[in-house]
């Protein structure tokens, strides 16, 4: 049975995504990942902590040598908070928005991605220590589908990414929005995409408006080119690459958000855009 936020938790975060990983915890939407506004870490749900651990993470240059797990006793169900330096122990009480403690970098993460919170939930007679098992999320929240004609100004570069102005979000802070699907020819509302196209297997395809899935698979494209087939709202990528300005790089990052400052965001570690620059995105399949 699936576990569902509500809109009054995940607004208290600018950015969330259920794909975006390449590990097996995202997998079917089973986690997701909230982007607070600072490095501080707002619980997202309330309960009694139950036990922290601290593990080793893998070694990046860029990264802290280990990572942290928080387990919240919430009643109904266990939830499962990671990259938390924990300021918390066993037998405290938090509330929704409580600080946890200060986000950590760890070698879990990629180097094009931002510190967050990542949250699963299992049952109370579930393993709550493996990586693997969690229930699937749902956000009870209104998401918009943004269309997109794959072109943008760079807004915003770093070492690894370049982040493009279009598409814009529609209503900054009132609603979370994310880069639609390309309309299915049997009609209906398009899929928000979601997850790391193509350098992660996989991605999901989310209800705009807040409604459930469609049944039945279907297939998802982008920009003309078809990205795999949805079952349920997960879909896997085929074999694609992305394409920018002619110039092949590692993928697109997508995710749900609701601040002024959204727009397509280009993972390109070996690739150079500059700000203001007019980038062209294509997708080969």
């Amino acid at each position: 049975m699936a576990v569902t936020l509500p809109e009054t938790v995940v607004e208290r975060y600018p950015r969330f995504s259920l794909y975006n990983s390449p590990y097996d915890a995202h997998d079917e939407g089973c986690a997701i990942d909230l982007y607070p506004e600072t490095n501080d870490a707002p619980s997202p749900v309330a309960g009694e902590v139950v036990d922290t651990r601290t593990v080793t993470a893998p070694e990046k240059p860029y990264a802290v040598e280990h990572d942290h797990l928080i387990l919240i006793d919430r009643g109904d169900r266990i939830a499962r908070v990671l990259h938390v330096d924990p300021a918390v122990s066993a037998g405290d009480e938090v509330a929704v928005g409580d600080s946890l403690g200060e986000m950590v970098r760890s070698g879990f993460f990629a180097p094009w991605v931002d510190n967050h919170v990542h949250l699963g939930f299992r049952d109370p007679d579930a393993n709550p220590y493996r990586a693997s098992g969690s229930l699937p999320i749902e956000v009870d929240a209104d998401l918009r589908a943004l269309p997109w004609d794959g072109t943008g100004t760079v807004a915003e570069t770093g070492e690894t990414y370049a982040a493009l102005d279009a598409p814009a979000h529609p209503a900054p802070g009132e609603c979370f929005a994310g880069i639609a699907a390309d309309p299915s020819p049997n009609g209906g509302d398009p899929a928000v995409l979601d997850g790391g196209l193509p350098h992660y297997a996989g991605g999901g395809a989310l209800a705009a408006g807040g409604a459930a899935p469609p049944d039945g698979d279907r297939p998802v494209s982008l920009l003309g080119s078809r990205l795999g087939v949805a079952v349920g709202r997960t879909v896997a990528w085929g074999g694609l690459a992305v394409v920018a300005n002619g110039e092949p790089i590692t993928g697109l990052s997508l995710f749900l958000a609701r601040d002024a400052g959204f727009g397509a965001k280009l993972i390109c570690p070996d690739a150079e855009f500059r700000e203001g620059e007019r980038v062209t995105v294509e997708i080969a399949g």
